[in-house]
């Protein structure tokens, strides 16, 4: 398993890069409560990049509800809470 980070030339980043293999994850954290559009534009540009080897990818934020990502596949929105619930 290897742990990185990504980002382009156009400054577009995805904070925590998981690749197991050719598998690939993507982690985003956000500190907003909210999400918006332009919150996926990173996991949007990784999945396209890893092509089929894109697994999913969670975005961690202050939110309340999990929510998906439409614009990226099996990916979602997170509350950073769910990380310590029980």
């Amino acid at each position: 398993m290897h742990f990185s980070h990504y980002r382009d030339k156009d400054q577009v980043e995805v904070d925590l890069v998981i690749e197991d293999g050719r598998k690939v994850w993507g982690v985003e954290v956000k500190k907003s409560a909210s999400i918006q559009p332009k919150d996926g534009v990173g996991l949007a540009r990784l999945a396209s990049l890893s092509g089929n080897d894109w697994q999913g990818g969670i975005l961690l934020y202050t939110g309340n509800n999990c929510l998906p990502i439409n614009q990226v596949p099996n990916t979602y929105a997170v509350p950073m809470d769910a990380l310590w619930e029980e």
